[in-house]
């Protein structure tokens, strides 16, 4: 499995974008900014579009995406692109964004019979089979409904983990030292000096993630930060090194395997 990094920034800036994880060209995990760093082709394979939660930061892509890719789609007799996620993020795009006001209802678009976008709900312990992938919702501790991913190429190979928007949250942990992780991709959003605001917003700072039970994994999975806000990657990095974390930031354009 080929997973390209998007974005991974906690809000936009020259250079930053959103989160967005590509895997294998044709599975999207959420909807940043990154997505617009793919060409119309590449936005064209896309089949299927995972999302953690329904905060802006992670699904504009979904709309923008549908318009770009919607008449390419039909003309190449394509089915839908399905959507995956909680169903209350789900009811969360059918109110605020697909009401044709915010933006044209693509769940009909081109036609009711023929959408470019179809709405699945999923729930957390679900195992999707996408090809030869298994990808688990895992637990997440947000200010929304919220879930993240566990996406393996073979059943009970390695797997990438991504956590998506969440605090502290002991059913995650327990899953993952049930699981041979080889990638963690762990959001560490704000620095010790704003733990306040990450307690308050369910994010993690420097000194929380330190608290967590990361040598509990089973395998030694490398240790990947996203979500941190333009302008403090080396502020947290830093403070990671301090609490004695070894981890690298993720960066737009990175690329991690798993075979």
């Amino acid at each position: 499995m080929d997973i390209r990094v998007l974005g991974c920034a906690g809000a936009i800036a020259a250079g930053s974008f959103t989160t967005s994880f590509l895997l294998d060209g044709d599975v999207l995990v959420d909807a940043g900014t990154g997505v617009g760093t793919l060409t119309l082709e590449e936005l064209a394979r896309i089949d299927h579009i995972l999302l953690s939660h329904s905060h802006l930061d992670h699904v504009l892509g979904v709309p923008l995406l549908a318009d770009s890719v919607m008449r390419l789609r039909a003309a190449a007799g394509r089915g839908p692109i399905r959507v995956h996620a909680l169903p209350e993020t789900l009811q969360t795009l059918r109110e605020h964004v697909f009401n044709n006001r915010i933006w044209p209802d693509f769940t009909r678009l081109p036609s009711e019979q023929s959408p470019v976008l179809v709405l699945q709900p999923l729930a957390v312990g679900d195992v999707l089979v996408l090809g030869e992938r298994r990808i688990e919702v895992l637990s997440a501790h947000h200010t929304v409904p919220a879930v993240g991913f566990a996406a393996s190429a073979t059943p009970g190979g390695p797997c990438w983990v991504y956590t998506g928007d969440t605090g502290p949250n002991e059913p995650l942990w327990q899953r993952l030292a049930q699981l041979p992780v080889a990638h963690l991709v762990i959001e560490t959003s704000f620095c010790d000096e704003e733990a306040t605001l990450a307690q308050l917003s369910r994010h993690l700072c420097p000194s929380m993630l330190a608290e967590l039970p990361l040598s509990d994994l089973p395998a030694p999975a490398q240790l990947h930060i996203t979500h941190v806000k333009p302008g403090e990657v080396k502020t947290v990095m830093e403070q990671l090194r301090r609490h004695g974390l070894k981890a690298r930031a993720l960066r737009s354009g990175d690329r991690l395997t798993l075979r």
